[in-house]
C-alpha cells in the first residue's frame, strides 16, 4: 500500500502530460484515486501494449473479433464501499456497434457473494473520434471481492483506441459527494405524518387522460408519480435551453389545467417527477449538469419556476428534483449538491410542499451507503428497486431476446429475503435518519418468468417496512403495463384482463381499501372492486 498512499492524500489537480498516437496532449486529471502499475495484462488480437498505453485496432472486416486488454487489479483498499474506475483515452474511426452495451468498452469484472451474480458495470458509449479524456466506470454495488478483473478495448465494432494505463486509477465512493449530516434527523409536519400509506403507479409519459384517473381510482389507487420526461436516454438531448422550456411549460400547463384537477377528482396525490433534466445526457449516460454549471443553474431555475407556479397545493404529495441521478466521476455540480441547491431554492418561494431527494446510481439502494441527508425538514428519500436487473430487465431493448432468467430462483438465491437484503441500505438511511422512504419505481418486464411474484414479494417487503410506493409503470410502455401481456413471441403483445402481475398490483392497492375502509373508493362498488381485482 505504500505506493498509493501519495494518491490517496493528494487533493488537487493537475495536468498530466500523456503521449498518444505520438502526439503530446494535456488532459486534466483528477489524483484524489490510488494508481495502478506494474499489471499483468492478458491481450486478445488486435491488441498490443506500447510502453504504457495499450492500443486496440481493429480492421473493419474484423469488427466482429473485437480486441482487448485485461488485468487483476487489487481493490481490497475499497472492500465493502462503492468506487470508481478511470482512465484516460483517445479513439479514432470507432464504428457503430449492431447491439446497445458495445462499441468501445471499459468494464469493470466482480461476482456478488450474495447471488453469486457477475456484474459487469461499463461504460460504452463512445463512437467515431474522441480527443483524449478520462472515461470512468462507477462500480455503485459495493464490492467486497480483494480483486476486480478490468477490461479495456472495443466489442463488435472497429476503429482504433489507445488508452493510457499509466493513468489508470481507482477513486473512493466520496467522489460523487463526501459524507455529511450524518447525525442529522428528519422531522414532517403534521399533516405528512398523519398521510395514510400511499400506493399507486407511474402516469404515461404522454399525456394523460381523465380514463386514467378513473381507472386507477376504480383499482384503488392514491398515488401517481406524473413524469416530465422527453429524451431521457438520448446522449446530448434537451441543451437547446429555450426549447427546453417550452417543452416544459406544456407540460406544467397539462399538470395544472388537467392533471391535478383529476387528481382531486378522484382521491390520487401527485408526485411532480423532472424525470428529463435540461442538459439531458453524456458519452457515460450521466447528467451533463453535474459537469456543466449553465446546465446546472438552468435545473435550479426550473425548480423556481415551479415551486412559484405551483406553491402550497394540497393534491401534490411532493416535488421529485430529478429522476435516476447518475453521477460516474468527480462533479462540477454533484449528483447531492445539485438537489441541495434545487431544495433551498424551493424551499425560499415554498415552506409547505415536501421535497423528494433520489440517490445516485439510478436511484438505487446500494448507493444509500453513500447518500448523506439534506439538513432540511419534510424531506422524503426515493429508492427504486429493480434488483436483481438481470431478471426484472432481461431482453429490454432486445424484443425479449437474451439470456433468460426466473424468480425465484433457489440456486442464486434470489427471493423474498433477497429484496430485503438489497434494501437493507435503505432501511439503515431510514432508521438511522428518521427519514420517510418512498419507492418511485419497481418492476419486472412482462416476459419475465415469473414476474408477478417479483412484483408481489415487493409490494409486501414495501408493506413491511411501511414506505409508499408506485409501480413503474402505467399505460406507458407495453413492456411494464400489467393491462398486456405477451402474444407468443416476444416483444409482441395483446391486451390483458388478468394476468399475475396485474393480480398481484392489485392485490397490493386492496391494502388500501383495507386499511382506508369501503368509503375509500367513492363511486366504485365494492362487487367492482373485488371482481376487477380477481379477473
Amino acid at each position: 500500500m505504500e505506493r498509493h498512499e501519495a494518491g490517496l492524500t493528494r487533493l488537487i489537480s493537475h495536468m498530466r502530460q500523456c503521449v498518444l498516437c505520438g502526439l503530446s496532449l494535456t488532459v486534466l486529471r483528477t489524483v484524489w484515486a490510488i494508481p495502478f502499475t506494474n499489471l499483468t495484462w492478458q491481450l486478445a488480437r488486435h491488441a498490443r501494449i506500447d510502453g504504457h498505453l495499450l492500443v486496440v485496432d481493429v480492421p473493419p472486416e474484423k469488427a466482429r473479433e473485437g480486441g482487448y486488454g485485461r488485468t487483476r487489479v487489487d481493490v481490497s483498499a475499497f472492500s465493502g464501499n462503492c468506487f470508481i474506475a478511470e482512465i484516460v483515452a483517445q479513439g479514432t474511426g470507432i464504428s457503430k456497434p449492431a447491439q446497445p452495451g458495445s462499441g468501445l468498452k471499459f468494464t469493470v469484472r466482480y461476482k456478488d457473494e450474495e447471488s453469486g451474480l457477475e456484474h459487469w458495470p461499463n461504460t460504452c458509449s463512445r463512437i467515431g473520434d474522441f480527443p483524449p479524456q478520462t472515461i470512468s466506470v462507477a462500480v455503485q454495488h459495493a464490492c467486497r471481492h480483494g480483486w476486480v478483473d478490468i477490461t479495456l478495448g472495443l466489442r463488435d465494432s472497429s476503429g482504433k483506441v489507445v488508452f493510457d494505463l499509466s493513468t489508470l486509477a481507482i477513486d473512493s465512493q466520496d467522489a460523487f459527494h463526501p459524507l455529511t449530516n450524518q447525525d442529522y434527523r428528519v422531522t414532517y409536519p403534521a399533516r405528512v405524518k398523519g398521510l395514510p400509506r400511499l400506493r399507486g403507479v407511474m402516469l404515461p409519459g404522454s399525456r394523460c387522460r381523465e380514463d386514467d384517473f378513473r381507472t386507477l381510482h376504480g383499482w384503488g389507487a392514491t398515488l401517481a408519480r406524473y413524469q416530465m420526461t422527453r429524451h431521457f436516454d438520448k446522449i446530448g438531448a434537451n441543451r437547446d435551453l429555450a426549447d427546453y422550456d417550452r417543452w416544459l411549460d406544456g407540460k406544467l400547463d397539462h399538470l395544472e389545467r388537467e392533471v391535478l384537477p383529476w387528481a382531486k377528482k378522484y382521491g390520487i396525490k401527485i408526485v411532480v417527477d423532472l424525470h428529463a433534466p435540461p442538459g439531458g445526457r453524456d458519452p457515460d449516460k450521466d447528467w451533463t449538469m453535474y459537469y456543466d454549471a449553465k446546465y446546472a443553474d438552468h435545473f435550479v431555475a426550473c425548480w423556481r419556476r415551479i415551486a412559484t407556479r405551483f406553491k402550497g397545493r394540497p393534491e401534490i404529495y411532493g416535488f421529485d428534483l430529478v429522476n435516476e441521478p447518475k453521477q460516474t466521476r468527480r462533479a462540477v455540480c454533484d449528483y447531492w449538491t445539485i438537489q441541495k441547491r434545487a431544495a433551498e431554492a424551493v424551499r425560499e418561494i415554498d415552506r409547505e410542499t415536501t421535497i423528494i431527494i433520489e440517490s445516485n446510481g439510478w436511484d438505487s439502494a446500494d448507493t444509500f451507503t453513500y447518500l448523506s441527508p439534506l439538513a432540511m425538514d419534510n424531506v422524503i428519500y426515493e429508492v427504486h428497486m429493480y434488483q436483481p436487473l438481470a431478471f426484472t430487465h432481461q431482453g429490454v431493448h432486445m424484443d425479449g431476446n437474451g439470456p433468460k432468467f426466473a424468480y425465484p430462483d433457489g440456486k442464486r438465491g434470489w427471493n423474498i429475503d433477497y429484496i430485503r437484503r438489497r434494501l437493507a441500505p435503505v432501511r439503515a438511511f431510514e432508521r438511522k435518519h428518521g427519514a420517510k422512504i418512498y419507492v418511485g419505481e419497481f418492476s419486472a418486464v412482462a416476459w419475465a418468468e415469473g414476474a408477478g411474484q417479483y412484483i408481489a414479494d415487493c409490494i409486501a417487503v414495501f408493506e413491511e417496512y411501511g414506505w409508499d410506493w408506485t409501480y413503474h409503470a402505467f399505460r406507458d410502455w407495453n413492456d411494464w403495463s400489467v393491462e398486456h401481456e405477451v402474444d407468443g413471441r416476444r416483444g409482441k403483445f395483446r391486451r390483458s384482463e388478468d394476468n399475475p402481475r396485474r393480480r398481484a398490483l392489485l392485490d397490493g392497492f386492496r391494502r388500501t381499501v383495507a386499511s382506508n375502509g369501503e368509503d375509500a373508493l367513492e363511486g366504485v362498488s365494492t362487487e367492482s372492486r373485488i371482481k376487477e381485482g380477481r379477473r
